[in-house]
């Protein structure tokens, strides 16, 4: 006489959907980092047609648990894992930081407040805002600040080619790498589905984000952007940081000269974002973090993941 064994199914996996200024992302909770993400997992997850969908995915993860956060645990109990859509591995994600502390708040895994989260470009300073601010006047409810450190402008001259229209480019690191090319109108970017060719190659042995700006005022400028591993987004938080930068050096202004610290305004197809360089070098980007939805990936789908 047979006995049936029911097969053990695979337990589903947990997750979310949020966004900063359109630039959206899957959220994976996973404290002891123990679920399987390859990058054809993660590229699965981002798809838009056959997965939840995003510009990238932010990988929930104590620092003590992850091989790359452990010398920053005693800083930052939070790893922010973050990959892009096509799967690849990112230094930073401006937007990103700011929703993963969004997410973390709403687990109620910390207070409103000060925080520290690790990511692969250093230990960033996360401010949420509180309903009341100290001097009782109310404040945005999803406004996230975050200290993204300090902008690098390596020395020799880059540019970007669209079509048959090239211009010379800022090189930025804001952790990550950018090309910031000041243009007439932000339609010369054309598609920016593919990587505009920046040159020389050998400034960016690993790849670039390349940033088109327009001038929409005093200290104000509107831009759109090309994500590497990921097309053009509907924002990007270092690349509105590395503007900022850029555009500071081209109006002549350099907090750490002026003793003073200067905002830009940036308008971005999602959004916007309020940037300051202070006369220390540290720049503070302030904008809306959402989370949107959350959910269950099913047993298949979990199974799934075990086997990309």
């Amino acid at each position: 006489m047979s006995t049936y064994r029911p097969v053990a199914q695979p337990s589903p996996v947990p997750f979310l959907k949020g966004h900063g200024t359109e630039n959206d992302f899957v959220i994976i909770p996973d404290p002891d980092n123990a679920v399987p993400l390859s990058a054809a997992a993660v590229a699965k997850l981002c798809d838009r047609r056959a997965g939840i969908g995003g510009d990238g995915l932010l990988h929930v993860v104590r620092s003590a648990a992850h091989p790359e956060a452990r010398s920053m645990a005693d800083r930052a109990e939070w790893f922010m894992d973050y990959r892009n859509a096509d799967g690849s591995v990112a230094e930073m994600c401006g937007n990103g930081v700011r929703v993963f502390a969004r997410y973390l708040r709403r687990a109620g895994l910390v207070d409103a407040g000060d925080l520290a989260v690790a990511t692969r470009g250093g230990v960033k300073e996360v401010h949420i805002a509180k309903s009341l601010e100290t001097d009782g006047g109310t404040a945005d409810p999803e406004a996230v600040t975050v200290r993204m450190g300090r902008a690098v402008l390596p020395e020799g001259d880059v540019s970007v080619v669209v079509g048959e229209r090239g211009w010379p480019a800022r090189n930025v690191n804001m952790g990550n790498p950018h090309a910031v090319a000041f243009v007439d109108d932000l339609d010369h970017a054309g598609n920016l589905f593919t990587a505009p060719p920046v040159s020389p190659a050998a400034a960016y042995p690993d790849g670039v984000n390349v940033e088109f700006v327009v001038g929409r005022g005093p200290r104000h400028v509107a831009m759109r952007v090309h994500e590497r591993g990921s097309g053009e987004t509907r924002s990007c938080g270092t690349g509105a940081c590395a503007v900022a930068v850029a555009a500071a050096r081209r109006d002549g202004i350099d907090p750490a000269v002026t003793g003073q610290p200067v905002t830009y305004t940036v308008d971005l197809p999602g959004g916007r974002l309020v940037i300051t360089e202070r006369p220390d070098g540290e720049i503070e980007m302030t904008g809306p973090a959402v989370i949107v939805a959350e959910g269950l990936l099913d047993g298949e789908w979990a199974e799934l993941l075990d086997t990309l």
